[in-house]
């Protein structure tokens, strides 16, 4: 374990592959940590890249700096993080690769910092939330699946989240991924890092924020403002849906207008964790954008 210091965390991460590789920086979801990437890093460190697979803040070993700091889950912050820990590993251009809050980062990383990316892999293709359009209904069968986020916006949420977070988190690994027969031990391995002491307030932020009922952090508010006009990805991009993902019912290949440089979208057997349950499909998609960013110079 490593850690990179930001100007809001201590950020934990791992790394595999050449020191010389092209970089590849693989952020995970909720409720996921690193360990969603254990078959994909090796298969990139094969190929040449140098991967980094930090633990997003309020999971595992990645801290705050300062007690002041807000416990933020915006995405602006998400997004932030990823280009602090370019900035404290010397890193000038990186591939970004994630999916869920993974992908959020990835893709508020890719659209404010450009010149910072080289490629970009995203599970929900434009995975930037419209934080004015969660303030309206989606059909109520997504409604139904996003139960958790309703849940979180009322202080039983918060304290649901606290006193059973691994019976709650348990539960969407088993929804989300309806065919994916993982076993006990997959599951605590990762479990461990929502023990996180500011887990859960990151986390109810997050989906409080992102449905335009709490303010964020005011450090925040120039790239919040930024994102609310939905700039669009200029940088080659491989975007993904998982075939039984039931929180993108019909897939996102409808998104490809939000992508101006090289774009190719695949759909893959697959439920929402996609990079834990077909690595080799993630893993062949990131290599695809290395090969884009070669192309293209």
């Amino acid at each position: 374990m490593k850690i990179a210091q930001t100007d809001a965390l201590l950020v934990a991460y791992e790394d595999i592959g050449p020191l010389d590789g092209w970089p590849v920086v693989l952020s995970h979801g909720f409720p996921y940590d690193i360990w969603a990437y254990e078959h994909v890093a090796p298969l990139l460190a094969t190929a040449g890249a140098r991967v980094f697979m930090p633990y997003l803040r309020g999971f595992g070993p990645t801290r705050f700096r300062h007690t002041q700091t807000m416990r933020s889950g915006q995405q602006a912050a998400l997004g932030s993080d990823l280009i602090g820990l370019l900035d404290s590993l010397d890193i000038k251009r990186a591939i970004l690769a994630g999916y869920d809050w993974g992908g959020l980062a990835s893709c508020v990383a890719t659209a404010l910092w450009p010149d910072r990316v080289a490629g970009l892999v995203s599970l929900a293709s434009y995975d930037v939330i419209d934080v004015e359009r969660m303030g309206h209904p989606f059909p109520p069968a997504l409604e139904s699946v996003m139960w958790y986020q309703h849940l979180f916006q009322t202080e039983r949420g918060r304290e649901a989240l606290a006193a059973d977070r691994r019976n709650l988190c348990r539960l969407l690994w088993q929804q989300w991924s309806p065919n994916w027969d993982f076993e006990d031990a997959t599951f605590e391995r990762t479990a461990q890092s929502f023990d996180n002491p500011d887990f859960v307030d990151v986390v109810i932020h997050s989906y409080r924020f992102h449905f335009g009922l709490t303010v964020g952090d005011t450090a925040y508010d120039g790239l919040e403002a930024r994102l609310r006009e939905r700039p669009k990805i200029k940088v080659p991009a491989v975007t993904l849906d998982g075939k039984d993902d039931p929180l993108k019912p019909g897939g996102t290949a409808d998104q490809a207008a939000m992508f101006t440089g090289p774009h190719e979208h695949r759909t893959i057997a697959s439920g929402h964790n996609l990079p834990q349950e077909n690595p080799a499909a993630f893993a062949d998609a990131v290599i695809t954008v290395r090969r884009m960013s070669a192309t293209r110079g």
